[in-house]
């Protein structure tokens, strides 16, 4: 059975170099926790963790990779995996993040829904090392660091790459991310009734017992504002 050190995946988010949070996705409701992101996943690749979520608002909201210089001194500093998400949406920046940087896995979003054919290009050229990234808010995809909305809902979404070579996906439901609020597991259900790559989970995680609750429903869950604010005790894990 996956121990919690591997379903458990810690995030760090990314906005002027420091690590925040937002809440439900909001610029305008940040959280600065700590001001050097390398340190922060040292720690948790030192507790054992064996892939880290990296999330480049910055870089969300502008549409371009915007602290790929962070991005590189976190890589340089841990060995285990590292996902990065946000703003990734040309196949310059994927081969930057892949083979430059040496990320292992990048999360997309917004180029999948605007731009398919390029991101059908990308995931050819690079099998099984994008993350399809589902967001959902009131029942729809959102997009463009999460700000826009589009007509598809999480299920159609996934199921138009079920058969294509992505890794599998990123399913965030905006309305509990950084709320501290619980777990809703039923998205999720839903979602794995109809896929069958891998799904990592994240939204509104707030104790362990969330984390056990996605056990067995989700191949992984990401987690941020429940560690920084101590509802985790990860290092007791």
């Amino acid at each position: 059975m996956i121990s919690l050190k591997e379903f458990l995946i810690p995030a760090i988010d990314i906005r002027g170099g420091k690590v925040v949070r937002l809440y439900k996705g909001d610029f305008s409701q940040q959280k600065v926790y700590y001001d050097n992101p390398a340190d922060v996943a040292k720690q948790f690749a030192d507790l054992g963790f064996k892939k880290i979520h990296i999330v480049d608002l910055d870089g969300a909201k502008e549409g371009l990779p915007s602290n790929l210089s962070v991005i590189e001194k976190i890589r340089n500093s841990v060995d285990c995996e590292l996902q990065v998400g946000g703003g990734i949406r040309t196949s310059e920046a994927v081969e930057k993040l892949l083979n430059q940087i040496g990320i292992n896995y990048v999360v997309i979003g917004t180029l999948a829904v605007k731009q398919p054919d390029l991101f059908e290009e990308i995931i050819n050229q690079h099998p099984n090392k994008v993350i399809l990234s589902i967001d959902s808010k009131e029942g729809k995809v959102a997009v463009g660091g999460w700000l826009q909305s589009s007509l598809y809902s999480p299920e159609e979404f996934a199921l138009q790459y079920g058969e294509k070579p992505i890794w599998g996906y990123l399913y965030t439901v905006i309305e509990k991310d950084g709320t501290l609020s619980g777990v809703d597991v039923e998205p999720y259900q839903r979602i794995k009734q109809v896929v069958k790559k891998p799904v990592l989970a994240s939204g509104g995680v707030a104790s362990l017992e969330d984390v056990k609750k996605l056990m067995g429903i989700t191949d992984g869950v990401v987690v941020g504002r429940a560690i920084y604010e101590g509802k985790i005790d990860i290092f007791s894990l």
